[in-house]
């Protein structure tokens, strides 16, 4: 959604600002997803209003809320007032802010990656710039790791304590303005803690760019924040064709300073098309736990009326839901807003993933899997500009072949959004037969130093690891219930990028016993992904999410 220059990103709302975008609640149109979820005779009363295709009315929607407050969670009126705009959302649909959203948020991603490569991609100029050895060279992807974890974890909380919309600018223009301070390092040393500050603003895209974009989201069309994915290879791929004129070009140690200072302008463009190209709307969720109820309601007409349809939300119902907010006090304290964060995992918040031995047992494997995949994946591709540059090569060779590495990947992405509904496959199948193709070139690609054969099996190897991120993706937050849903990917994720943190360790004192080391490693840990993948008891293809 364009808009002018200069107005105010953070400014306040008003109804008055959309107008002729209410309609009465008997007029409402509910969404599919809605009128279809349950059976007009297994509702409460009032729900067959609703399902039965009559008008809709507050009873009938109080029915809905109860209902969905009964299958686990918090009940107070905050939680109950949620509901309603969840609500609201779905019957709104999907339209134009959300897709331009889908595109901002998906710079996230692009970033994230962008820059786990880009840094794989200057390790050996700052070898040779800085005379450090080759294998301690690596701990530089350490620190920017490091960068990420905190990020992460800070701009997660952050971003419930000061608001989405400061947050959702604050994650890029940081990574942007150290990214192209970077490019200046005066030293080794230097380089390292630019990176991770880099880390800092990169690391918190994931967790908040995707809490967003999934608060501003229908129901009904929830898969699209597995689909932000692509946007991750396409990272690399970028990172890789840059880097390829740059370094190859400029041989005398400049052209890794060109490269990082163009990925930390484009870094800082996409905060720019962020803040000056497009106004967001603070998630109506997090003014709803800060007391600011009227704001809200005004962020729900605003998405309808720049989509062009109606609307039924309105403070009267969310009152006669929820109850009045003068009188029972939805807001959440800070404190509250800190704790919720924190039980996500609580043993109250964990225990649930373990109610029954099935689900125990995929929680379990699941959180296995993403911590072997998440040092796996960095000890080969962090690595990767060292690893094609180790035989008989030249630098054009080298970064031409990590570029078609590139290329090749992005198609697996794509691809495991068609493969995961194979009959007989399935979600399982395909990641477990993706990942298991990984693991097995991972180990052909150390067999011989000649570029051709490297680049070939590097390229495989890139393809079949998207298809496997791609669907571990979707199939994660498929799995757990919805009411624990965010304690077990936020666990997943977590065990994931403190593995990453580990890598740089485990590549530098294994690689400095043998080079190929670190690569056997890679695979061996995709291997015990691929037995983790087989042993797991639930597949969700064909079925709705808890």
């Amino acid at each position: 959604m364009p808009r002018l220059l200069f107005t105010n990103p953070f400014a306040k709302h008003d109804v008055s600002e959309f107008p002729d975008v209410v309609i009465p609640l008997a007029q409402a149109q509910r969404h599919n997803s809605i009128t279809s979820k349950e059976k007009p005779d297994d509702a409460s009363r009032g729900s067959s209003d609703v399902h039965g295709g009559s008008a809709l009315t507050v009873e009938a929607l109080r029915a809905e809320i109860d209902t969905d407050l009964a299958a686990g969670g918090h009940d107070t009126a905050y939680d109950r007032k949620s509901k309603v705009i969840n609500k609201a959302l779905t019957d709104i649909g999907m339209g134009k802010y959300q897709w331009c959203l889908f595109a901002l948020c998906g710079f996230g991603w692009f970033a994230d990656n962008l820059w786990l490569q880009g840094v794989a991609l200057t390790l050996p100029s700052l070898s040779n710039e800085f005379g450090v050895d080759s294998n301690t060279v690596r701990y530089t992807t350490l620190a920017l790791f490091l960068g990420l974890c905190i990020g992460a974890s800070f701009w997660g909380v952050m971003s419930d304590v000061v608001g989405r919309r400061l947050a959702f600018n604050c994650t890029l223009g940081i990574a942007g303005v150290f990214g192209i301070a970077a490019g200046a390092a005066p030293n080794w040393i230097g380089a390292c803690a630019l990176f991770a500050c880099v880390g800092l603003g990169v690391g918190g895209n994931l967790p908040v760019d995707g809490a967003l974009f999934l608060e501003f989201l229908p129901t009904a069309n929830g898969g699209l924040l597995t689909l932000l994915s692509v946007w991750w290879p396409v990272g690399q791929l970028v990172s890789s064709l840059v880097a390829w004129p740059f370094i190859v070009d400029y041989p005398d140690n400049e052209g890794w300073r060109y490269f990082i200072y163009t990925i930390g302008a484009l870094t800082f463009f996409m905060f720019a098309c962020r803040f000056c190209l497009f106004h967001l709307f603070e998630s109506p969720k997090f003014l709803l736990s800060r007391g600011r109820q009227s704001e809200a309601v005004a962020v729900v007409h605003g998405i309808a009326y720049h989509n062009g349809v109606k609307t039924w939300l309105t403070e009267d119902i969310l009152n006669q839901i929820g109850g009045d907010p003068e009188v029972g006090g939805d807001k959440l304290a800070t404190t509250d807003i800190i704790r919720r964060n924190l039980n996500k995992f609580s043993g109250e918040r964990i225990r649930p993933l373990f109610a029954n031995w099935k689900l125990g047992l995929t929680t379990v494997l699941l959180w296995f899997i993403w911590t072997c995949i998440g040092m796996g994946y960095p000890l080969f591709n962090a690595f990767l500009p060292q690893y094609l540059g180790s035989g008989d090569t030249t630098p054009y060779i080298t970064y031409r072949n990590y570029a078609i590495t590139s290329v090749v990947g992005v198609p697996g992405s794509i691809l495991a959004c068609y493969t995961v509904d194979i009959k007989y496959v399935g979600r399982k199948g395909t990641m477990a037969i993706a990942t298991v193709i990984s693991g097995v070139f991972l180990y052909v690609f150390t067999i011989s130093s000649d570029p051709d054969f490297q680049l070939t099996f590097s390229s495989l190897e890139a393809f079949f690891q998207n298809i496997m991120y791609g669907v571990l993706y979707a199939y994660t937050p498929e799995v757990f219930p919805a009411p624990n849903r965010g304690t077990g990917t936020g666990i997943s994720s977590f065990l994931n990028r403190v593995a990453g943190l580990c890598a740089p360790i485990v590549a530098v004192n294994a690689g400095s016993a043998n080079p190929a080391a670190p690569i056997y490693a890679s695979g061996g840990l995709f291997f015990a992904a691929f037995l983790g993948m087989l042993a797991l008891p639930i597949e969700t293809r064909g079925k709705q999410s808890l």
